[in-house]
């Protein structure tokens, strides 16, 4: 069951300049777990998440257009109503990430 990861999520990506701020939204349509993740007045559908309820992993891409294009690898673990874990922006690196249920 993906019930556990379903619904609002508060990420936080801790980057090189500051925290950013985004929200995750997920939930299981059609048996398939799927969501939007959005920051910065824009919203994009998160694509090939995965979520193993055994050990909380959990792992997502977000494909976003500003501040610049790029494609972001989230992968982490999920323990209650908390997430952490790193995301990999391409050229820019990779850097830590939380997340807090709401």
């Amino acid at each position: 069951m993906t019930d556990s990861v379903e619904g609002a999520w508060k990420v936080t990506i801790h980057g090189p300049t500051g925290p950013q701020e985004t929200s995750l939204d997920l939930k299981t349509t059609d048996g398939m777990l799927g969501g939007t993740q959005s920051s910065l007045d824009q919203v994009e559908t998160i694509d090939e998440i995965a979520y193993d309820n055994t050990n909380g992993a959990i792992k997502w891409i977000n494909k976003i257009k500003k501040p610049l294009p790029l494609t972001l690898r989230f992968e982490g673990v999920v323990e209650g109503n908390t997430l952490s874990g790193k995301v990999v922006a391409g050229i820019m690196g990779s850097f830590p990430f939380t997340g807090i249920k709401r």
